[in-house]
């Protein structure tokens, strides 16, 4: 089954990649704004499912520009979402914009334990001008089912997990802050360091998934993939 893996991250098609699975690379734009009084769970999950709702758009315009009218295979829409979180399970690591935001952070982080929270969801997709999943009442469904022209990308299925690692960071100096915002590596990253990169200088030890802290859980992923798979028949049918 053909898998689509809606990230612009190089870090999780790298990960994905040494699983040796075939899949294609889609990036999707969303507004990644937390709401008011969101918990950093409620975050997460909500941008995964808003991640692959928008790549079923995407695909759904795309198939209209080219015209693509026939039935295809069912496919799998895999989406992810990283974050770090302080010990007190509610402040937020973001990806830092500036030297200044960056230091602060680091500072609540020296010489402590942060976590590194992924959610993944992944996404069980048909294209078919028939309604495959029934709306909750018949008036809706008759109404969904109406509007149906030609055939379109629907959900099937969704299934989502949660992983999380304890991060370990060593005392932190100025120097070391100073010299690791230079090197130009904390810029794009929650928390504002790589593990797999010079980051890794600074942690002590970590108590979970490695893969989950480069962007990506991979054993808990591929089997999430595996079961969403081994359902797909059945769903579909």
């Amino acid at each position: 089954m053909d898998i689509i893996l809606a990230s612009g991250s190089p870090r999780r098609r790298e990960l994905l990649s040494r699983a040796q699975l075939d899949f294609t690379v889609m990036s999707v734009d969303i507004d990644e704004t937390p709401h008011a009084n969101e918990s950093p769970k409620d975050y997460i999950e909500r941008m995964v499912a808003t991640k692959a709702a928008a790549a079923v758009q995407q695909l759904n315009a795309n198939s209209r520009e080219e015209n693509v009218d026939k039935d295809v295979e069912p496919r799998l829409v895999l989406t992810a979402d990283t974050i770090g979180v302080l010990a007190d399970g509610k402040t937020v690591l973001v990806k830092p914009t500036s030297r200044e935001q960056a230091y602060e952070m680091w500072q609540q982080m020296s010489d402590t334990v942060h976590e590194v929270w992924t959610a993944v969801q992944v996404t069980l997709i048909a294209r078919s001008a028939h309604l495959l999943v029934p709306c909750d009442n018949a008036a809706a469904h008759a109404t969904a089912a109406h509007a149906l022209k030609q055939p379109v990308w629907q959900v099937v299925s969704q299934q989502q997990l949660t992983e999380r690692t304890a991060v370990t960071f060593i005392p932190l100096t100025a120097q070391m802050m100073r010299e690791y915002w230079d090197s130009g590596e904390p810029q794009d990253k929650a928390g504002g360091y790589g593990i797999q990169g010079l980051g890794a200088a600074w942690v002590s030890r970590i108590n979970g998934s490695y893969t989950n802290v480069v962007g990506l859980p991979l054993a808990q992923t591929l089997a999430l993939i595996n079961t969403v798979s081994q359902h797909s028949s059945a769903s579909v049918s």
